[in-house]
């Protein structure tokens, strides 16, 4: 099993990746770990990468001064959930004339059995921030259930080694995904007690995306492109603003909308209300900086918006279960 990666205007390979023939890792651990970083072919930042029987897991932050071309060629068949954190991406696949378009914060699941084709990074100065978990596909079909007209025709591209994605339209990461996501990719375990957490991590996220289709499927969009795309705004907004606070009637005057529109076009296209999505996304935030800074609870409090710090603490608490001093005491 492995990934050629090289630039549209160069004929060596850049990259090439090998990975354990079948998803198999044969160790004591049972999991193998490896990065990549520096300059090459104008792309900075780095790549890392974890193995795991039936899971490979990629992470990476690519900074990329100008747009950029690369042609890859992979010998293996996978399902590959995709999330795209920060930036814009277009893959072409060469053999199905398939394109899969990815915009920050979305999602999506798609099989490929020998996948070659471009991909193409949008740069203008900004950072490509993805993650995507690559699984044997006996794996992932254990998990689908069975009353989704969408996965059973999924699952039929599968059986017929169809490159195919689950829908046309991306989905967005909730922010239960993405805290799983930051779980993944901050761990701190060791041996097999990190391949215990990281595959359990890897089913719960799966699940969530499975829960997320099935849900999708019942709901029929009824708000206008126009619309759809002020909910965006606000939720940038929301996520540059974490230590403000505001109401629906700024937000909604902010994009050009009013408070009806944008409580109703914000639940249809997140799946959660405003304030939900803001409170959740607070806590994500602030479990983060406990887990991985070395700050005060009252530090964390005032990024989150909150003036009180016990405030913060009981808010923290409903969350997780957990108080933040308590979540430190554990992180030393």
């Amino acid at each position: 099993m492995k990934t050629i990666l090289y630039a549209q205007d160069l004929e060596e390979i850049v990259i090439e990746n090998k990975y354990p023939q079948n998803y198999l890792v044969d160790n004591e651990t049972g999991i193998v770990e490896k990065q990549f970083d520096g300059n090459l072919i104008g792309i900075g930042g780095f790549f890392r990468e974890t193995f795991l029987e039936n899971i490979h897991i990629g992470y990476g932050n690519l900074r990329l001064k100008n747009d950029l071309e690369l042609v890859f060629e992979s010998d293996f068949e996978t399902v590959e959930m995709h999330f795209l954190l920060h930036g814009d991406t277009i893959s072409l696949d060469n053999e199905n004339f398939h394109q899969f378009n990815f915009a920050t914060n979305q999602s999506n699941i798609i099989y490929a059995n020998g996948f070659c084709g471009k991909a193409l990074f949008a740069g203008k100065s900004q950072d490509i921030l993805i993650f995507e978990i690559n699984l044997n596909p006996a794996f992932f079909t254990k998990y689908l259930p069975e009353e989704s007209k969408q996965l059973y025709q999924f699952l039929k591209q599968i059986d017929t080694q169809t490159t195919s994605v689950v829908s046309q339209h991306n989905y967005q990461i909730t922010p239960q995904m993405y805290l799983i996501i930051q779980d993944i990719i901050h761990c701190n375990r060791t041996g097999l007690f990190k391949k215990m957490f990281i595959e359990s991590k890897v089913i719960e996220l799966l699940m969530l995306q499975l829960e997320q289709i099935i849900s999708c499927e019942c709901q029929i969009c009824s708000i206008s492109k126009k619309d759809e795309e002020k909910m965006y705004a606000v939720r940038e907004i929301i996520r540059k603003n974490l230590d403000k606070s505001t109401t629906l009637i700024d937000l909604a005057r902010k994009v050009g909308t009013n408070e009806f529109t944008l409580k109703k076009g914000f639940k249809e296209v997140f799946g959660t209300t405003v304030f939900g999505y803001w409170n959740d996304l607070k806590m994500q935030i602030a479990k983060q900086m406990l887990l991985n800074e070395d700050v005060t609870i009252s530090l964390v409090a005032e990024k989150t918006g909150y003036k009180n710090p016990q405030h913060f603490t009981t808010a923290f608490k409903r969350k997780y279960g957990i108080t933040p001093g308590k979540l430190k005491k554990q992180r030393s």
